[in-house]
């Protein structure tokens, strides 16, 4: 599962056992708990393991907004970021069967590129204010 930060575009990844409801419900609360007091909204695509959005808002205190189906520019910065971690694992390549560390070598790489909104420093660097990619083994 993926959930792209919308302004400094930082992408977060879980692993979850299956794409029910309630374990991807678990698993959103668990990974944006540490963020509840700066996440305001959260837009999910129209699959149906997402029925159970009330409870995220409940607990996270965030709006959820629903994609529309086939909508999927809608969703276009969690889209692209997905097309990113494809770059690593391409698709038909089961990335749940897949070492933690090796997703979180992905997840650091895509964290750590350079963004033209950031005058093509990282989020890292833009964040610390110092160049520090030249430091960083990529």
């Amino acid at each position: 599962m993926t959930l792209v930060e919308r302004v400094p575009k930082l992408l977060f990844t879980r692993r979850a056992s299956d794409k029910s409801k309630k374990i991807l419900s678990r698993a959103i609360k668990q990974m944006l708990k540490s963020y509840q007091a700066v996440c305001k909204t959260i837009t999910f695509d129209n699959g149906g393991e997402f029925v159970g959005h009330q409870s995220i808002a409940r607990k996270l205190g965030c709006n959820i907004y629903v994609a529309k189906p086939y909508h999927s520019w809608e969703r276009g910065l969690n889209e692209n970021t997905n097309g990113l971690l494809r770059r690593f694992f391409p698709k038909g390549m089961e990335i749940g069967k897949l070492p933690k560390n090796q997703i979180d070598d992905a997840v650091f790489r895509i964290n750590a590129r350079p963004r033209k909104m950031f005058n093509y420093w990282s989020l890292l660097e833009f964040l610390v204010g110092k160049r520090v990619s030249h430091m960083l083994v990529i």
